[in-house]
């Protein structure tokens, strides 16, 4: 027997013939906010990155401002044409996302159609993210309810940073160290 397997056996006799206790589960699942998309726009420009808030008509020419003459990796399923798929030569991504977070100003890629795989997503240094509003939920929980846990998840809160042992802020050393992010209404 494993000790693992010595600690739950100890544990099963210690409570053997106990009472059934109900524990009261009141966990918050939905949040009302009543600006989805201006406290989501806030949150992430608090994290550092760049933020557009614009109608959905005018995004493919926010799209063209903010890319300029970047070479750019445009995954499959991201509705533009283009776009380049070496990592070493490319100075940035555009993708789209599965869900972002009001109340933290996270989003969530789920690497489906438009948001790349993971390396393409956080080898670049520029990575610029399309946000629908109806993408954009109060909290957590209501986001983890739209996500498959079975999909590979990246959760981005604002581009790449740490902190030395000095507090010294370093950007770009484990993603993309410029997050731009339009926000579509």
């Amino acid at each position: 027997m494993s000790a693992r397997e010595e600690i739950l056996a100890r544990i099963g006799r210690a409570v053997a013939g106990g009472a059934e206790v109900e524990i009261p589960r009141h966990y918050r699942t939905e949040r009302q906010v009543e600006d989805l998309v201006g406290l989501f726009a806030e949150r992430v420009d608090d994290y550092r990155a760049i933020v557009h808030v614009v109608p959905a008509a005018d995004v493919p020419a926010k799209l063209d401002e903010c890319l300029g003459e970047r070479r750019m990796i445009v995954p499959d399923g991201f509705d533009r044409p283009g776009g380049w798929s070496d990592l070493k030569t490319a100075d940035g991504v555009v993708t789209n996302c599965a869900v972002a977070i009001a109340e933290t100003g996270t989003i969530v890629l789920d690497h489906g159609p438009g948001q790349g795989t993971r390396a393409q997503t956080l080898v670049p240094d520029y990575h610029l993210c399309v946000v629908r509003a109806d993408q954009i939920v109060a909290g957590v929980p209501e986001a983890v309810a739209r996500l498959d846990p079975a999909r590979p998840l990246t959760w981005i809160s604002g581009p790449s940073a740490t902190s030395d042992i000095e507090l010294n802020r370093v950007e770009g050393v484990h993603g993309p160290r410029t997050l731009e992010v339009i926000i579509s209404t």
